[in-house]
């Protein structure tokens, strides 16, 4: 079946800490992966908290990657949601994994939207929908 979007749950335990307690490092890790990945990069925006931990998100053309760390765990929750076949979340998942120095990772994939129950591609954009081009797609 066919979807929209593919959205990646990425568990990152067993990371550095030092890695994960730095803004800088943690917003230049997110905006590779998604360069690396080949996402148009949109806007981008990171807070850090006190005494420790980074939240951020990078919007995409595509969707969005976010994380929220826990430094003292040694521990990142990734959020990778891309739409379209060009981009490839796994690509960005690994260059992550990589970055945190991860020793424990842990992906789930989740198919994301409309599902064709007739095994054809959906279309990323669309420039109209009628209500028989919904019929192919909705039940």
């Amino acid at each position: 079946m066919y979807a929209l979007g593919t959205h990646l749950l990425v568990e990152l335990k067993d990371c550095n800490p030092e890695i994960l307690k730095s803004i800088g490092k943690v917003r230049n890790a997110m905006v590779s992966a998604a360069r690396e990945a080949s996402a148009t990069i949109v806007d981008v925006s990171f807070h850090e908290f006190n005494p420790f931990g980074v939240s951020g998100v990078i919007v995409i053309a595509e969707s969005h990657l976010t994380i929220h760390t826990w430094p003292e765990y040694g521990y990142a929750a990734v959020d990778i949601f891309t739409c379209g076949d060009v981009i490839k979340p796994e690509t960005a998942a690994s260059y992550l994994v990589k970055h945190f120095e991860c020793r424990n990772p842990s992906i789930v994939e989740m198919k994301r939207g409309i599902l064709s129950h007739e095994n054809k591609r959906l279309p990323h954009k669309v420039s109209s929908v009628t209500a028989s081009d919904m019929k192919l797609y909705v039940r």
